[in-house]
């Protein structure tokens, strides 16, 4: 299977397993958003190659589980350089894989592969705690786990796997990527650039394939000691009873239906624009406050200027730098984003904005989209589009706004614009969601837990989080004198 050439740039195609590429005997057909176009025929693994890989992994185990912290943190930081140095080819590819804007993928989205990458290597030495008791010294330790497992999802895949392969690799666990079948080219190029990192060959693998096959095989091997899951809370179910039936121990962050809440006292203008970011990367961002609840006495006004400023978002190409919105990721998405459209106006909703797809660009990019009058109980206000469909609801007071907050089975984020800090704190305190952000939307401290309530997860991640799940935790107890 020969390279293919995306963007002007050669991409290897096959598998990543044991420091060596590898093919198969089938391959799937990875297709660019932007044109629908085929950019790369790619190798399809199964029960094989998993195996292949998940062994390499364990044999690599004993090399890299061993290696000293200071050694292991070298080594993720030359990971982050290469990350760094490569950031023009990475993002060129990455956004004709999954057609996410360019300028966002060159300025923040690969750039935080490598900050993630930094940050774990640094965490890692800051590790440790001892304590003494009632003439006892008590120290706690995070010993390395083993082989971990990484599933990630299409609309960030990189960056999303680094989040949990950094942790992994700093905890001295060695890793099986298995990467979205939909945007699969940029962790075949960061295989390259761990090796010339000089991490040692099988600590890093990746498997590509179709989920349903390399992805199942992989969650339900016997030889892995952590499953990490980015996705659907449908597929996560599934993962988590695969991975039961080995008691692995899974880490799942799954979907979201995340309120943005408005108050009459808040800076309306910078709650616009905020609610109007929601489109970014198309709504595919799973911690997107796409059900926006605002004061009543302020709907008009917020109304009239959230209109204003979506309509002058530019649709198009995403290599394009002024490009606000791109394609959804696939056909079959698109159709799916629209059947939930088609759904809620049926159930009585008003689209005033958007609706469906752009007829003037065709292919598949979706109209930014904004319901209002949308019936309590309405599929759309429940269940995550994964697209650029807002709805717009109202209330009357802060009871009111935290009921329809948290009238949703998802828990993962919400964003509140209130220029009262004593609501702020009592309001954030209400919600259920795994973050909660005031007057500000996606900053991250990556010391900071991250992760989900309800169907939106399980488990935390970031800082000593991601070490007590990638690692055995101990404690070790000594009686002094």
């Amino acid at each position: 299977m020969t390279d293919a050439i995306v963007e002007g740039i050669p991409v290897p195609t096959e598998h990543w397993i044991g420091g060596e590429r590898v093919a198969s005997t089938s391959s799937f057909e990875d297709v660019s958003p932007i044109d629908e176009r085929v950019i790369a025929e790619v190798a399809r693994g199964g029960e094989a190659e998993v195996d292949a890989a998940v062994r390499a992994a364990r044999e690599a185990f004993a090399v890299w589980g061993a290696t000293e912290p200071k050694r292991r943190a070298e080594i993720l930081h030359r990971m982050a350089d290469g990350v760094e140095a490569n950031v023009e080819r990475l993002a060129a590819v990455e956004t004709r894989d999954n057609g996410s804007l360019l300028r966002s993928m060159r300025r923040s989205v690969i750039p935080r592969v490598a900050r993630n990458l930094r940050f774990f290597a640094d965490e890692l030495l800051r590790l440790g705690e001892e304590r003494t008791f009632d003439g006892h010294r008590e120290r706690i330790a995070w010993d390395p786990a083993g082989v971990a497992a990484v599933i990630t999802p299409w609309n960030a895949p990189l960056m999303l796997a680094s989040w949990r392969f950094a942790p992994a690799l700093a905890a001295g666990n060695t890793v099986v990527l298995k990467p979205p079948e939909w945007a699969p080219l940029t962790a075949s190029l960061f295989a390259d650039i761990a090796r010339e990192a000089g991490l040692p060959d099988g600590a890093f693998n990746v498997v590509q394939g179709i989920g349903e096959e390399a992805g199942a095989a992989l969650v339900a091997h016997p030889g892995v000691d952590r499953v990490s899951f980015t996705g659907s809370v449908a597929t996560g179910r599934l993962v988590a009873a695969a991975a039961g039936a080995n008691l692995t121990p899974v880490s799942l962050e799954l979907g979201g239906k995340s309120p943005l809440l408005v108050f009459a006292d808040a800076d309306l203008e910078a709650a616009v624009r905020q609610a109007v970011n929601q489109y970014d990367n198309a709504g595919q961002v799973c911690l997107a406050g796409t059900r926006l609840l605002v004061e009543a006495s302020v709907a008009d006004a917020f109304l009239e200027r959230f209109l204003e400023l979506a309509r002058g978002l530019r649709q198009g190409d995403p290599r394009d730098e002024s490009t606000d919105i791109g394609p959804l990721i696939t056909r079959e998405h698109l159709e799916r984003v629209d059947g939930f459209v088609r759904r809620a106006r049926d159930a009585g909703a008003r689209a005033i904005l958007g609706g469906g797809p752009n007829e003037e660009l065709g292919g598949l990019y979706y109209r930014p989209t904004l319901f209002v009058d949308v019936p309590p109980e309405a599929e759309i206000l429940r269940e995550e589009v994964f697209g650029p469909v807002l709805t717009l609801q109202t209330f009357s007071d802060e009871d009111a706004a935290i009921a329809l907050a948290n009238a949703t089975d998802y828990g993962l984020a919400a964003t509140l614009y209130t220029g009262d800090p004593e609501r702020a704190e009592r309001v954030a305190s209400r919600l259920v969601a795994g973050t909660v952000w005031v007057n500000c939307f996606f900053v991250r401290d990556l010391a900071a837990p991250f992760g989900g309530a309800r169907n939106s997860g399980i488990g935390r991640e970031g800082g000593t989080w991601s070490f007590d799940f990638h690692a055995d935790v101990k404690t070790i107890c000594i009686r002094e004198g």
